[in-house]
């Protein structure tokens, strides 16, 4: 698992996220930098900037068309999160999604080798956005380039609080190797420990459709392959699958059948179709890859928020979709009495905010409406009527 995606092989930056939370009275909603005013009494802080979260995101996209980095940002959010020590409850010692990977003091460590090019990719963008966390970025570039590749749209939450210095980092050797004497109790080992399971590392390591191994950096792979030797990118290294730069489920047919000799099979990776509770799963994977995408994209979601710290305490999301119902627009000569086809039944939207327009004025289930408020309501359904009546025969 170590090796160009999972777990195996830039220069430091570092912005101070500290924010202030203090009372404000405001009737109306409003975006101040990181800060959102809300109605009522408190400014409420995030971590990274929301807006530039998104644009980060296109150029993201962007980055990613033009150098084929897909492998390179999903080991940097796998790395930064994969240090994460459930049994340790202060943060940020405790590891994981924290931004400390920028440091050059975890960047050196072994497993981090050729991250430092991750970093190199990624500065301009952290230049560009100053109000996103490292942690929010590198996770962000990892899920986004899951699902460049083709791969299942993560759902992911946002803002990650930085470790605030390089004494915060993780000690070397939280990250799994590639070839320990026991590969399955190796696994279970480091992923139980982030709190992870037998199911989770399975489908997890299936991101190894994507990348290459280089020997340089973590004496696995050969120099160069048929499927590798012209790039993209800089060429050379060895592959998992044959479209290494396209996410599916290719990982786990190749590792069942090894039938090509131009392809990598590590111990950690053989080991997948050997142990029992690993087994049922990458067979599982490797006939139905819907199966997988759907299970890959709930544990790279969690892999995402292992140790983090977040402001807002809940997250957010960026999403494009909506998060609340569009309401919808009264038009009253579309509700008007008497049976047509252009006519319709009130929707349970229409008929919740009429409820409510009729409890603000004082009614209830138990308390009917004074004679006045009740003659107004009476009047003016009256008036809609009329009018209703006469353009609708216009």
């Amino acid at each position: 698992m170590a090796l160009a995606l999972g777990f195996a092989a830039a220069s430091s930056l570092f912005l101070p996220h500290n924010f202030t939370r203090f009372p404000k009275i405001s009737t109306s909603s409003s975006s101040r930098g990181r800060c959102r005013v809300r109605h009522v009494s408190t400014v409420i802080c995030f971590a990274s900037d929301p807006q530039q979260l998104k644009q980060a995101r296109q150029d993201l996209n962007d980055l990613i068309k033009t150098t084929r980095c897909n492998p390179l940002l999903i080991r940097v959010g796998w790395h930064d999160a994969g240090t994460y020590d459930k049994n340790i409850q202060e943060w940020p010692k405790r590891g994981g999604a924290n931004g400390s990977l920028h440091f050059e003091i975890e960047l050196s460590h072994k497993a981090n080798a050729g991250l430092v090019n991750a970093l190199k990719l990624l500065r301009p963008i952290k230049d560009k956005y100053p109000n996103i966390t490292y942690a929010d970025l590198f996770q962000l570039a990892s899920a986004t380039a899951i699902e460049e590749a083709g791969g299942p749209v993560i759902p992911m939450k946002y803002g990650r609080l930085d470790a605030p210095k390089p004494e915060d980092c993780p000690p070397e050797g939280k990250l799994p190797d590639a070839g320990p004497p026991s590969p399955a109790a190796h696994l279970r080992d480091v992923f139980y420990r982030m709190g992870l399971t037998d199911k989770e590392i399975v489908a997890l390591s299936g991101a190894h459709t994507l990348g290459r191994s280089r020997p340089e950096r973590s004496g696995w792979g050969k120099p160069e392959t048929k499927y590798t030797k012209d790039g993209p990118g800089a060429p050379g290294g060895q592959s998992w699958t044959v479209e290494w730069l396209k996410f599916d489920n290719s990982y786990f047919k190749e590792i069942k059948e090894q039938r090509d000799q131009d392809l990598l099979v590590l111990p950690t990776d053989a080991v997948l179709f050997e142990d029992p509770g690993f087994k049922v799963y990458a067979e599982k994977y490797a006939v139905d890859q819907d199966a997988f995408l759907k299970d890959y994209a709930e544990a790279h979601a969690k892999l995402s928020n292992l140790g983090a710290k977040f402001d807002p305490v809940d997250g957010f999301s960026i999403a494009d979709a909506p998060q609340t119902p569009i309401p919808e627009k009264f038009v009253a000569a579309k509700y008007s009495y008497g049976a047509s086809e252009d006519k319709k039944e009130l929707s349970e939207t229409m008929k919740a905010k009429m409820r409510a327009e009729y409890l603000a004025f004082g009614g209830s289930p138990n308390k009917p409406l004074q004679s006045n408020y009740f003659l107004n309501i009476i009047i003016f359904v009256a008036v809609l009527a009329v009018l209703a009546s006469f353009f609708g025969g216009n």
